[in-house]
């Protein structure tokens, strides 16, 4: 898991929040902080089947909306990163790494609809009011997927003949 942003920049910190938060409950989970810059995360992608990063977006949305973007179903829109004071951002990271073939196996973003990026290092109401969901639902994916790994483990096993 990779959380994306800048604590002291608002609700741009809300991906390192979440994913911290998540750290906490579980100790199986590997957690990476990132800035946002693209070969960076490309590089902290490359090793792994299961990618999931949380980041602040700004999509014209209502602050606090929860957007779950699978990188595998679409392109990931490079205007929700459009704050990013990095000109190689996720979505471009993404698409590059689309391009190169080397996306992990499954690679799912979290994007919350920040409100307010301006420095500071305490998140909005509205972002506030929506990590226990956030975290909820990243939970609930991380648990989907893992599950589906020991089905296709199990399914993959040599059955010895009789």
């Amino acid at each position: 898991m990779i959380g994306v942003g800048n604590v002291y920049r608002s609700d741009d910190g809300v991906g390192i929040v979440v994913a911290q938060r998540l750290g906490e409950q579980s100790r199986n989970l590997h957690i990476d902080e990132a800035s946002g810059e693209g070969a960076s995360l490309m590089a902290m992608w490359t090793p792994s089947d299961h990618v999931v990063i949380i980041d602040a977006v700004r999509s014209g949305s209502s602050p606090g909306r929860i957007h779950r973007l699978d990188a595998y179903k679409a392109p990931i829109p490079s205007e929700f990163f459009n704050y990013s004071t990095h000109a190689f951002s996720v979505a471009e990271a993404v698409e590059m790494s689309r391009a190169l073939g080397t996306l992990p196996k499954r690679l799912v973003i979290y994007g919350i609809e920040g409100k307010s990026f301006a420095a500071g290092s305490e998140l909005s109401k509205e972002v506030s009011s929506v990590l226990e969901q956030v975290i909820d639902q990243v939970s609930a994916d991380l648990s989907a997927s893992a599950d589906e790994n020991r089905v296709t483990q199990s399914d993959s096993q040599e059955v010895p003949h009789a």
